[in-house]
């Protein structure tokens, strides 16, 4: 099957459209809401209104954490470009203005993104419209989402559930909860589920918000659950535990996540490479793409090794994207635009404060702000190394337990 990697033609208004969106309404209230932590931006009303407005056209082409779901091809055999591809490539868009914003937009949150993944036909219409962050990590693990240690124990018609949550995106402002629990610990990964808890439930309490290097926009708690009682029926996908599975449908999620993260990545960096770019220029130094780097001033030669990088990190992330569209097994491909993008991201951004020296390190630009932005997406939905170690597992074709 061939795949194409410029940008699809049906997906170019759509882009544009984001372009617009992040230049004109959330450019000018980053530093704003990066002062105002814990603030929250009531500009994003608006957007999610106009967002709304679009998937109810059909305009919107899936764009957003709950299109993030894996189409299948056209009864042709024809290659598809749908609601992945449409969601890095506009979510690029949205962080070239703010990632911290885009990642308080109401109903897109990673916990849509898990509910598109995992949850039934039934699940999917009973949680359209709820706004869902994503609650995995706990005080004991950060990267091994296998030990988690919150239950969820059956009792009638309920799930109990009992946990503490940490570094929940969006934990305050958000209408539930896909928190991860165990339904046996004893078996291990297989017995990891989750379960969609609403906000307001007996049990449920968001302890309190972080403070944070970036991302400031957006709200970060800690949750804890206790004795927490679901109905049985929010348990999203399969309530039975199949260990020759393991943690397959667990993982699922991460599949169609990590390339929305590497996509913020590539939007946030490619942000700092054009103010860089045109800072250079006002200082008197051209990037010229005719001419090798050597031949170039210093500080040029660097922004074309970082341009050359942040292309690596954007096709990688558009063919995971790509992959999932034509129900293609991306875990591989999503671990490596997670861990390529990541990790550019990082360099990317602090290189640029580097070659702008003063101007990039005082908050006169933005650009000291992308780069504490930028951090985050190296971490989050699985660490720089832990994306690593599970490229080199599938590529070496070894276990968890035979490459630690």
């Amino acid at each position: 099957m061939a795949i194409n990697l410029e940008v699809p033609r049906k997906h170019r208004a759509l882009i544009d459209q984001a372009h617009q969106v992040a230049m004109n309404m959330l450019r000018p209230i980053s530093r704003k809401y990066d002062i105002a932590e814990h603030e929250y931006p009531k500009e994003l009303d608006v957007l999610a209104a106009m967002i709304d407005g679009l998937a109810e056209s059909g305009a919107s082409e899936g764009a957003g954490a709950t299109g993030v779901r894996r189409d299948a091809q056209d009864e042709d055999g024809r290659v598809k470009n749908g609601s992945n591809m449409a969601s890095v490539t506009s979510i690029a868009e949205m962080c070239w203005g703010d990632v911290g914003l885009m990642l308080s937009f109401p109903r897109q949150g990673l916990g849509n993104s898990a509910i598109a993944s995992v949850a039934n036909d039934e699940q999917l219409k009973r949680f359209e419209g709820k706004w869902a962050s994503m609650a995995i990590t706990e005080p004991a693990f950060g990267s091994d989402s296998a030990a988690v240690s919150t239950t969820a124990v059956l009792d009638g018609d309920e799930y109990v559930i009992n946990g503490e949550k940490i570094f929940v995106t969006s934990g305050e402002r958000s209408d539930c909860v896909v928190v991860w629990a165990t339904l046996d610990k004893s078996l291990g990964r297989a017995a990891i589920k989750s379960f969609v808890v609403e906000k307001g439930t007996p049990g449920l309490k968001v302890e309190r918000l972080e403070d944070k290097l970036g991302i400031r926009a957006s709200d970060t708690a800690v949750i804890t659950f206790t004795d927490c009682r679901v109905p049985k029926e929010n348990l999203l996908g399969s309530p039975d535990i199949n260990v020759e599975q393991g943690f397959a449908g667990a993982m699922a999620t991460f599949d169609n996540t990590r390339p929305l993260v590497a996509a913020m990545a590539v939007g946030t960096a490619r942000a700092s490479l054009d103010l860089t770019r045109d800072l250079l220029q006002q200082a008197g130094v051209e990037v010229d793409y005719d001419k090798p780097a050597y031949l170039q001033h210093a500080a040029a030669a660097k922004f074309l090794q970082l341009e050359a990088d942040w292309e690596g990190a954007r096709l990688l992330t558009l063919q995971a994207a790509w992959m999932a569209d034509n129900r293609q097994p991306n875990s591989l491909e999503a671990s490596m635009a997670k861990a390529k993008a990541g990790r550019v991201g990082s360099d990317v951004t602090l290189s640029c404060v580097e070659l702008c020296a003063s101007i990039g390190y005082s908050e006169t630009e933005l650009l000291e702000k992308w780069a504490r932005d930028s951090k985050i997406l190296d971490i989050f939905e699985g660490t720089q190394q832990i994306q690593q170690l599970i490229v080199a597992r599938r590529v070496l074709n070894l276990t968890s337990a035979e490459l630690k």
